[in-house]
């Protein structure tokens, strides 16, 4: 692999919001080995690493460029699965969906998953995901018993929760080291469905109401809010929580697993961001949400149904590629992780910032969490809400504006921010919500990436290295 960079590996890489793009240099390592080599390719040639999974995160976390762009997605496989144990080892590239295709017909269950089935677990551990049932479960990087950590020197470090590194590689963002094996406590699970109850909220005080309802009871709690909703009825939206059905074993297997490729039964799910595309605007958007409103209110409010875990637990897959209808300009996201006592009024405050300035959140996701105490945690004893707008040529300027007064607010508010989301923060926010965690980051990027080799976007925007 030593040698001058060829041209044709270079290509154009965008986050999973395709708001922001970078050329870089792409390698896909087919084994450990060939991921030294890329390390060593970047020495020869005086260039940065990034590492890129499944580019499932929203900004620019897995571009850099004129980079050298390690694709992981080719260690994909599962070393062992116990199924009495539950003990699962893998390499990074594999997806969150490869995974529990090989567990779920056994009774396991991934412990924790993001909202697409898509992630690279790789990638899921560099940003620490958090799922519907964070308050319950935590982090994904609580249910990990050992990884091995290639440092760019090549050196290969075992680490588990009684080692410091283990913290910091975990939540680092690919900073630090290539995870290249993981050994991953999987969940036991009797039946592949969940019993969801929905409850259609009038306005912000009855969505806490409904989050403390189901505190401790619930496996899985989110709620859907509507941004274009103000007033008297600001706040309001569909929450669902879910507890996992029991003794099903007929539900274990794939085939109940399988999210439908038609709506009503005609209709093709591959073309329904077409039709979101048309709808995709203030105007548009504005009557779905009333739309879903009212037929949650009527149609749902307080009724119990049967899904299975992967139409309850992975609904940014149910339309295949939904993220389109977005484009040109592609889509940010904004993640507000808040203390419990000051949700309730920043909540409602970053909301009236996007309605005055005419920038409303197309969608909007609330849920509930608890601390951990990996580095770059940003988690809190609180609550998140997650806010999805469209970028346009016009509005870039004045979206990224707003994004920086509702961060400022969230920060002067005890606020914490998701680097897998994150496309807006500047160096000067970033180091105030990472505080004294930063120092540490910085003391581990000397001692175990000393020459700077590994990057990103997000990591120069940030300052983090």
């Amino acid at each position: 692999m030593p040698g001058p960079l060829p041209a044709d590996s270079i290509r154009r890489l965008t986050g999973f919001g395709m708001s922001v793009s970078a050329d870089g240099y792409v390698y896909k390592p087919a084994n450990v080995a060939e991921i030294g080599a890329v390390f060593k390719l970047a020495r020869e040639n005086k260039r940065k690493v990034v590492l890129r999974g499944a580019a499932r995160s929203y900004g620019d976390a897995s571009i850099g460029a004129e980079c050298l762009i390690l694709d992981l997605c080719g260690l994909s496989k599962v070393r062992v699965f116990d199924p009495v144990s539950g003990v699962l080892e893998a390499e990074p590239g594999i997806t969150l969906e490869q995974i529990w295709n090989q567990t779920l017909p056994e009774g396991w269950f991934l412990p924790v998953v993001s909202g697409t089935m898509r992630t690279s677990l790789g990638g899921a551990l560099a940003m620490n995901i958090h799922g519907k049932n964070n308050f319950q479960r935590g982090t994904l990087g609580e249910h990990v018993l050992e990884i091995d950590l290639m440092l760019p020197s090549g050196e290969i470090r075992k680490l588990r929760p009684n080692d410091e590194l283990f913290y910091a590689a975990i939540s680092g963002a690919g900073l630090l080291g290539v995870i290249t094996r993981i050994r991953l406590q999987m969940k036991k699970v009797s039946a592949g469905t969940v019993k969801v109850e929905a409850v259609s909220c009038r306005n912000w005080g009855e969505q806490f109401a409904a989050f403390a309802r189901f505190e401790g009871k619930a496996e899985y709690v989110v709620s859907w809010i509507d941004c274009f909703a103000h007033g008297d009825s600001a706040g309001r939206g569909i929450l669902h929580a879910a507890w996992h059905d029991e003794n099903d074993p007929s539900s274990l297997q794939l085939s109940a697993q399988t999210l439908p490729d038609k709506i009503m039964g005609f209709f093709p799910k591959s073309s329904v961001w077409k039709v979101f595309r048309l709808l995709n605007n203030r105007f548009g958007v504005r009557i779905l949400n009333a739309a879903k409103q009212a037929q949650g209110r009527v149609m749902e409010h307080g009724k119990v149904i049967h899904q299975s875990l992967a139409a309850f637990n992975f609904l940014l897959d149910y339309v295949p590629g939904w993220e389109k209808s977005y484009l040109p300009g592609g889509l940010i996201q904004c993640q507000y992780f808040v203390p419990f006592d000051k949700a309730p009024a920043v909540f409602k405050r970053l909301v009236e910032m996007q309605q005055e300035a005419k920038l409303e959140s197309y969608l909007a996701v609330m849920k509930r969490h608890r601390p951990d105490k990996f580095l770059f945690t940003h988690a809190v004893d609180g609550f998140s809400l997650a806010l999805d707008f469209k970028v346009t040529a016009s509005n870039r300027a004045a979206l990224w504006e707003l994004a920086r007064r509702m961060n400022d607010y969230a920060l002067e508010n005890g606020g914490r921010f998701y680097f897998a989301k994150d496309s807006t923060l500047t160096a000067e926010q970033a180091a105030l919500f990472l505080g004294r965690s930063l120092k540490k980051f910085k003391e581990y990027k000397k001692l175990y990436d000393p020459e700077g080799i590994l990057t990103s976007g997000l990591a120069e925007r940030l300052k983090l290295v």
